[in-house]
């Protein structure tokens, strides 16, 4: 089982670097949740791969920095699509 965890921290890894994807991103496209995703990234990944783990923090800092940004689009966005359902177009 250990051999499984870290490989997956490290796919986990490559993944999110690859896709500057965020936790949430990942764990859709791997199923699982994004507690285990964090968990692996955040301190598995660590002890398994130190360089990729940094790299994989930058990107994770970067997106955490901006979030509030995303969820600002996103209930814009989300009041834009009711105000078009309301007036019928």
């Amino acid at each position: 089982m250990k051999g499984i965890v870290e490989e997956r921290a490290a796919m986990l890894g490559e993944y999110i670097i690859e896709s500057k994807a965020t936790v949430r991103s990942a764990a859709k496209k791997f199923g699982i949740s994004k507690s285990t995703v964090h968990k692996d990234v955040s301190q598995r990944l660590k002890s398994v791969n130190p360089r990729l783990y940094k790299e994989v923090r930058q990107i994770l800092d970067t997106n955490k920095n901006q979030r509030h940004i995303r969820g600002g689009i996103a209930t814009k966005n989300k009041y834009m699509m009711l105000r078009r359902k309301l007036n019928g177009k």
